[in-house]
């Protein structure tokens, strides 16, 4: 394999710490616990926050090997993009209820944002469709699979149908192959995404089934899918807010259960008979 020919501004100060003059050592340990700083502030503001000179972020840019701090804070806010939660925390004197206070607006904010732009005749149409496919294939990768396996669980209680992968060890190849016409597809699409994202979701439209895509606001709006849900996840602190994703899984899986009729009732009784006959709660 290659060298990296454009390392990411980490891998470049890492890799010069055990060189800098006491001074750039100060401010690489500050930048490496908060880098995402570097894509919001002048170099005057990041000299007073690392509490060094200017001309040491001058020489501290020049040894990472960057023409300018400008050109070093477009690499950080790329990367910052990216979704990385190291570039997302930030250097802030907020008082504990302060922040508290700015993790239940935000959430609020998000909430109201992504639902709307969603109509409960849609969230009923992907739970009709979830009822009425062949099998319901969840595709979840990351932070996504817990979302995924939720989902999964939930409406498990009135349709058996329902598969999440990839699970522990298992490759892509074998259940996309699986994937028919007659299927629904619930694909999640959030950052940070893996590598071979796009390239799965190609793969499952191209397999004619019906896609539901569950995605963050920075994947573009998709109008080959069935249906895509974007959901507003900004944060005050290092993590997305996925509120609005978990509050969008809870509405499908519930509308699932209500609109499974009989035959939902039905496998809803057998599953408590055997609870009862197990002794499982």
């Amino acid at each position: 394999m290659s060298p990296d020919i454009n390392p990411a501004f980490l891998t470049r100060v890492r890799n010069e710490l055990q060189h800098m003059h006491p001074a750039e050592r100060r401010l690489a340990e500050f930048v490496l616990t908060f880098p995402g700083e570097i894509a919001s502030y002048s170099a005057s503001e990041m000299a007073r926050l690392a509490n060094v000179s200017n001309a040491t972020i001058s020489r501290f840019i020049q040894r990472l090997g960057y023409a300018n701090y400008d050109d070093a804070r477009r690499r950080v806010r790329a990367e910052k993009e990216s979704g990385a939660a190291i570039f997302l925390g930030a250097a802030n004197a907020d008082t504990p209820d302060q922040r508290l206070a700015s993790h239940l607006e935000q959430a609020q904010a998000n909430m109201a944002r992504t639902f709307a732009t969603i109509s409960m005749q849609e969230i009923d149409a992907a739970a009709l469709a979830m009822i009425n496919a062949r099998r319901t294939w969840i595709i979840g990768f990351r932070t996504a699979q817990s979302f995924a396996t939720y989902l999964r669980w939930q409406t498990l209680q009135v349709i058996d149908n329902v598969t999440v992968f990839p699970g522990a060890g298992e490759t892509l190849a074998e259940s996309l192959a699986g994937i028919g016409l007659d299927d629904l597809v619930i694909v999640f699409g959030l950052r940070r995404r893996v590598a071979s994202f796009d390239a799965v979701l190609e793969q499952v439209i191209r397999s004619k089934a019906t896609v539901l895509l569950i995605s963050d606001e920075s994947l573009e709006r998709r109008s080959d899918v069935a249906w895509h849900v974007q959901c507003q996840t900004p944060a005050p602190g290092p993590l997305f807010n996925h509120v609005p994703v978990m509050a969008y899984c809870h509405i499908l899986a519930t509308r699932v259960v209500e609109l499974s009729g009989k035959a939902g009732r039905r496998r809803l009784s057998s599953i408590e008979v055997v609870h009862d006959q197990l002794g499982e709660l």
